[in-house]
């Protein structure tokens, strides 16, 4: 049966394994479990990067009026927030004044939106902006700042070339994949060079240093709080639960920020559950009482007591408890297989705050 209590909870979308106990910096980070078993090809990943080509969709249209300039730009091998900064001393004004919706990877051919604050200045001569690898597309008018996380999501392009092993086992795991998502695990550079940002997090929570810079800081917990998130969806991929629910589960509205607690499970929540319309979940940790319950809880405190520094930690710097869903679609997935050359092409759209690298992960392993 499900109580209808709905919970607000805003996915961490700024904002990351243990190794020893709870203070041990961690090295290099853990192969997280594959949901349908380790991939049967290998492949030459972002051999360029026009073989990693993502398209940002807002999910709204510019106001057409405003006093903020809306960017849409395309770059190569281009780090979003140099950019920003490049953008805001074109247009003589403070970075603040310039807002993003996510981070782009870097190497990569990308498109996304940027806005630029100009109350009562004139519209910069966009045209004569010019930085290497950076079109500006289209420019448009907007009332408001653009803010992380303010976007529908992405969509992707992927190359995967070089491929070896086993090519007539990838239809089979595409299929796989298209019937019952993929784990939602965080991406790699979430936790930064070989699991940096850990070991960065440890020293702070364990108050070895002190992180001042309000953006490193952010990172760090982030990482945290990812790799405790990770950590769970691992232990629930062992379990072969990470797409059904379990009683005590916090069950995620499909599409939506919203959440129902599921006590028990009947075969109506299985349905809906299999069907994609409700989704399992994971914590997000933070301070305030556990959202989950029974048999979800259980494993969850079993997961994570180790782990108690880090979760003081991310109390103490003021996260609430919020929840992310443990599968993650790739809405659409298309691909092509060219067996002569080698080479397999992805097409598939993603929410705010997924991977792309966590679907490609399950499909084909990175090197020869």
């Amino acid at each position: 049966m499900i109580s209808l209590r709905v919970l607000c909870a805003g996915l961490d979308d700024v904002c990351m394994n243990d190794v020893n106990a709870e203070s041990a910096a961690p090295g290099a980070l853990p192969q997280w479990d594959f949901a349908f078993g380790a991939p049967a090809v290998r492949g030459v990943l972002r051999a360029t990067p026009e073989d990693f080509a993502v398209d940002e969709e807002l999910g709204f249209a510019p106001d057409g009026d405003g006093d903020h300039a809306l960017l849409h730009v395309r770059k190569r091998e281009t780090n979003t927030e140099w950019l920003a900064r490049e953008i805001a001393r074109f247009a003589g004004v403070k970075p603040v004044a310039v807002g993003f919706a996510g981070l782009k990877d870097r190497h990569a051919v990308t498109t996304q939106w940027f806005s630029v604050h100009l109350p009562g200045a004139a519209q910069p001569d966009w045209g004569q902006f010019q930085c290497e690898g950076v079109a500006i597309l289209a420019v448009e008018r907007h009332r408001r700042k653009l803010h992380r996380g303010e976007l529908r999501g992405n969509r992707f392009r992927l190359v995967a070339r070089a491929l070896t092993g086993n090519l007539a086992a990838l239809e089979t795991r595409l299929q796989q994949v298209v019937a019952r998502g993929v784990p939602n695990y965080f991406g790699e550079q979430r936790f930064g060079i070989d699991g940096g940002n850990l070991a960065q997090a440890s020293a702070m929570f364990e108050k070895r240093t002190v992180i001042r810079d309000r953006h490193k800081r952010g990172l760090y917990i982030s990482a945290a709080r990812s790799y405790l998130f990770n950590e769970v969806l691992a232990a629930r991929v062992r379990a072969g639960t990470w797409d059904r629910a379990l009683p005590g589960e916090v069950l995620m509205l499909d599409g939506t920020q919203s959440f129902v607690q599921c006590d028990s499970v009947d075969s109506t929540i299985e349905r809906r559950v299999a069907a994609g319309e409700l989704q399992p979940t994971g914590p997000m940790w933070g301070r305030g009482r556990a959202l989950s319950g029974g048999e979800v809880l259980a494993l969850e405190q079993a997961v994570l007591a180790p782990h108690a520094v880090w979760r003081d930690g991310l109390e103490h710097v003021g996260l609430e408890q919020e929840r992310r869903p443990l599968r993650l679609w790739a809405d659409g997935l298309r691909w092509s297989l060219d067996s002569a050359a080698a080479t397999l092409t992805l097409e598939f759209a993603l929410p705010a705050g997924a991977y792309a690298t966590t679907v490609l992960r399950e499909v084909v392993a990175s090197g020869k």
